[in-house]
C-alpha cells in the first residue's frame, strides 16, 4: 500500500527514523524503551514501548537495510506478531516537493495466538488496517506546518 505525501523524501525519511517524531505521529507508540544512537542501523535492535490496542506491549524492531531518505526494511517482533516491514520513499515524478510511501508487511499466513490461531484473511486484514493508519499518520505529520513561534516584545 502506498500514499503521496505533501513533503520532500528527507522530510519523511526524518519522520520514520528520528524517535523523538516516531513518538509524536505514531499514537501507539508510547517511546523508545531502548535509547539507540544512530537510529535506524542495520542490525542493531530497539524497543519500543508500544499499545496494541489497550494493551501495552514492547515492539522489537530490526533494521536489515537502511537505505537513507529511500528504503528502509526491519523486522519486527510486536507480542505473538512477528513481520518484516518495508518502507520505500520515492520522489512523485515531476514533483520534486512530493513523496510517495510505500509500505509493504510480510508476515505468516497464520499467527498463533491464545486458544487457537488467526488464518490469512484474519492476518491479512489486520496488517492492511495496520498499514493504512500507520500511512494516514505519516501523511498528516509530514504534511501539517510546524507551529509558528509567536514574536517576543
Amino acid at each position: 500500500m502506498s500514499t503521496v505525501i505533501g513533503a520532500e523524501r528527507a522530510r519523511v525519511w526524518r519522520a520514520l527514523t528520528e524517535a523523538a517524531e516516531v513518538v509524536r505521529w505514531d499514537e501507539r507508540v508510547i517511546a523508545l524503551e531502548d535509547p539507540a544512537s544512530e537510529y535506524p542501523r542495520v542490525g542493531r535492535s530497539v524497543r519500543w514501548r508500544y499499545r496494541l490496542g489497550s494493551i501495552p506491549v514492547v515492539l522489537h524492531e530490526q533494521p536489515l537495510e537502511v537505505v537513507p531518505d529511500s528504503r528502509l526494511r526491519s523486522t519486527v517482533l510486536l507480542g505473538l506478531f512477528r513481520f518484516d516491514e518495508t518502507f520505500q520513499l520515492t520522489t512523485e515524478p515531476g514533483d520534486g516537493e512530493r513523496t510517495r510511501l510505500t509500505l509493504k508487511l510480510v508476515a505468516s499466513n497464520s499467527v498463533p495466538v491464545v486458544g487457537g490461531a488467526l488464518d490469512r484473511f484474519a492476518v491479512r486484514r489486520l496488517a492492511a488496517e495496520f498499514i493504512d493508519a500507520k500511512l494516514r499518520a505519516v501523511q498528516k505529520w509530514c504534511e501539517t506546518p510546524p507551529p509558528r513561534r509567536r514574536a517576543r516584545r
